[in-house]
């Protein structure tokens, strides 16, 4: 067989290792399905480049809606154009969903990242989110409000994806709250056999704090060693979901290096990467090779372990779920989140105005 690039090869020779692309841009889905994805994501960073980057599409969209639902808000707009976006690019990955029951070939986009102190807002904005198409997949904040959100919309029946996630204390949480929303589901005979629950650790971003924190603290570490927190952190992660045989399956993100990708080949999790980056791993010479096993290497786990937000992002019990939002690499993702929504507000606003 010829593969297109390494990312298609790894999709078959491990098809156990979901390869997911990260975002729900028309040419990036089918680039991705081409070379074996089986899954999407998307934020409201994603929503606004692809509203900006297929402009000739979303356009007129966009004026009509704002002569059509005559009394709303610039974010009520908002939302119905996400909304839209959703529902039509998840038609792309059905034929994935349906050939795989289920368990893969869905889309998930993000409630709305303002609500994530709200457990009501987000659970009734999943619901919405989940009615939109049959492969949706509805991603929520794991602050402590989120992961008894992800617990209610899984009795709901609604297969979440953990989002603002990156510690291994955050990932136990999601998985727990997953498996007491399945278990009330299965007290009353509903069926979990189409479940697919996910839990992001978005290692890049594990990567990207601990480098500012150490930067600020002033702390000598050498630069090698942060490029492999993240990977750490997901590693021990698998290593407790395998053990305790929790449903929700993991799910990378945020790629910033090529161990992002290669290190984590060969586990039963997913991974999901932006199109810059598929493009060039798919042009790399990195080999194939299952790498879950594989221990960070020793010097390394050394220094990550002098660095004291390490082990808050490391150990099982580094941070209760009131801390998730404490943490820098939350407070920096969420802002980051909520300044894309209100850059995508401000776009529909100049449409309005």
């Amino acid at each position: 067989m010829e593969y297109l690039g390494k990312l298609h090869q790894a999709a078959v020779e491990f098809p156990q290792t979901d390869i997911w692309m990260d975002s729900c841009g028309e040419e990036e889905l089918e680039y991705g399905l081409k070379r074996g994805i089986v899954g999407a994501t998307s934020n409201p960073i994603i929503v606004g480049n692809v509203i900006k980057n297929e402009l000739n599409i979303w356009e007129k969209r966009i004026k009509e809606m704002v002569v059509e639902m005559k009394d709303a808000s610039e974010e009520d707009i908002a939302w119905e154009l996400i909304y839209e976006i959703g529902a039509l690019r998840s038609k792309k990955l059905l034929p994935v969903f349906e050939a795989n029951k289920g368990k893969k070939g869905r889309l998930s986009l993000q409630v709305n990242a303002k609500y994530y102190r709200n457990k009501d807002k987000m659970v009734e904005q999943a619901v919405k989110i989940n009615s939109l198409a049959p492969n949706m997949q509805v991603k929520i904040p794991a602050s402590a409000a989120g992961v008894e959100a992800m617990e209610e919309a899984t009795y709901r029946g609604i297969s979440i994806n953990a989002t603002v996630s990156f510690t291994v204390a955050q990932a136990v949480a999601v998985a727990e709250a997953v498996e007491r929303g399945l278990k009330r589901r299965e007290a009353e005979g509903l069926d979990n056999s189409q479940m697919a629950p996910i839990c992001t650790i978005m290692i890049g971003r594990t990567d990207d704090w601990l480098k500012k924190n150490t930067t600020k603290t002033g702390q000598v570490v050498l630069p090698e060693v942060l490029e492999w927190s993240g990977v750490a952190v997901i590693k021990e992660a698998y290593r407790i979901y395998k053990e305790r045989g929790y449903t929700t399956r993991l799910l990378s993100a945020a790629n910033r290096n090529v161990y992002h990708w290669c290190e984590i080949l060969g586990g039963d999790l997913a991974q999901t990467i932006n199109y810059s980056w598929h493009k060039r791993l798919n042009s790399c010479d990195v080999e194939v090779k299952d790498r879950m096993a594989d221990q960070v290497p020793e010097v390394y786990m050394n220094e990550l372990n002098k660095i004291e937000e390490f082990h808050k992002s490391f150990e099982e019990n580094g941070m209760k779920p009131e801390e998730f939002v404490t943490y820098g690499g939350f407070r920096d993702t969420l802002t980051t989140f909520i300044a894309g929504y209100d850059d995508l507000c401000k776009l529909i606003r100049g449409y309005m105005i």
